[in-house]
């Protein structure tokens, strides 16, 4: 969204589920900006270990990127769990994962991001910080409509208004695959970076932590286990 020559900063917060796209922004993060923060939301998710992940991929950064350890500062959660009762789904309920009438998946929290960026954007001017942090991607993903470039262009556009100033939203995975967001991570901070995602974050929607696959821990089924498998196999395939 933003062109750092127009628009400098040197501050950030990293919208922050625990999951391998955020753990790898969250690096991007640390990479480029001299401050960053973290968020994540309790929505009511059905499972906790998504919560842990979070906490256990934070206190990994420090170990695998320790010449950016002094950027890293608190870590924020907001209670959404009213807006997940409203914002029914698989994540948030006992439902089946299918397609539902209009072709989205059941996973699909209806408004998640809007939502979610326009708690962010409300903490960041409380902190003082400058720039939105967010692993949104419309190249491979669950289809979801708030993932999309043209969502979050709209967004920065309408929080802009709502905030009276300038609202910066960075996605560097919008136009990456699985295997990019792979790639970009051992770009970032090497195999340990990719061996901290493998084993600390989270993305299986079923909350599977007992099955240890090549790209990390999950069912292997759900639709998020089966993006990061392929995203996986296709990048360690790469010459």
């Amino acid at each position: 969204m933003s062109d750092s020559l127009q628009n400098p900063a040197n501050s950030a917060l990293v919208l922050f589920s625990g999951g391998q796209d955020s753990a790898t922004c969250l690096a991007w993060a640390l990479a480029r900006f001299e401050r960053v923060e973290t968020v994540g939301f309790d929505y009511g998710q059905r499972h906790a270990v998504e919560m842990q992940a979070r906490l256990d991929v934070r206190d990994g950064m420090a170990r695998v990127l320790p010449q950016f350890s002094d950027r890293l500062g608190p870590d924020h959660v907001v209670d959404l769990t009213g807006y997940g009762k409203i914002a029914e789904s698989a994540l948030t309920s006992e439902r089946a994962i299918e397609l539902d009438a209009r072709g989205l998946p059941t996973t699909f929290v209806p408004g998640r991001n809007l939502v979610f960026l326009t708690v962010a954007a409300a903490l960041a001017d409380r902190r003082g910080l400058d720039v939105l942090v967010g692993g949104m991607c419309e190249t491979d993903f669950s289809g979801y409509p708030d993932c999309r470039r043209d969502t979050i262009d709209a967004m920065a556009r309408a929080l802009s208004l709502g905030l009276d100033k300038p609202v910066i939203i960075e996605t560097p995975l919008m136009a990456l695959t699985k295997a990019d967001t792979w790639a970009l991570a051992k770009e970032l901070g090497g195999q340990p970076l990719v061996d901290l995602i493998v084993e600390a974050s989270h993305t299986c929607y079923r909350g599977d932590r007992e099955h240890r696959q090549a790209w990390g821990y999950g069912c292997g089924d759900c639709p998020a286990c089966e993006l990061r498998a392929i995203g996986y196999g296709e990048w360690v395939a790469r010459p």
